[in-house]
């Protein structure tokens, strides 16, 4: 299983970018329509993108450094809820904050289309934590 990493520096404090990770108003400005989150340990992670209805739990939360969840698509037998990993790593930088995303054990007939994704909603995450509005969420998987 295929992991996925990228990074990317925003020029805004870490705890608005942490808020964008575990706040619904926050993430739904950059990913998805509609988000329930709990941000505890074993608390609810569930983001529906475009009809696309990513479900898991956040694993680790280490405010405002870290979040790690666990993720998958409800109705998707290779990638079911819960099944792959997502990782978030905050650090501060003299203008702003760097994030580091990992995205781990995605089944291969998946990789590209998480790739994909993943380059596009950073760019949404940046610009949102920026105060920026992003416009509407577009993105569509990958289909091969």
């Amino acid at each position: 299983m295929p992991d996925f990493a990228t990074s990317i520096e925003i020029e805004a404090p870490i705890e608005i970018v942490f808020e964008h990770l575990v706040k619904a108003d926050r993430m739904t400005s950059w990913m998805g329509q509609h988000a329930t989150l709990d941000a505890v340990p074993g608390g609810e992670f569930s983001v529906d993108i475009n009809g696309y209805l990513v479900r898991g739990k956040y694993v680790e939360v280490e405010r405002p450094r870290r979040v790690v969840v666990s993720w998958g698509m409800a109705g998707v037998a290779d990638l079911p809820p819960g099944s792959s990993r997502v990782e978030f790593v905050l650090t501060p930088t003299p203008r702003g904050t760097t994030v580091n995303l990992r995205h781990t054990n995605l089944p291969d007939s998946r990789s590209k289309g998480h790739a994909t994704g993943w380059a596009n909603y950073i760019d949404r995450l940046a610009a949102a934590a920026r105060g920026i509005d992003p416009g509407p969420d577009t993105w569509r998987p990958v289909t091969t």
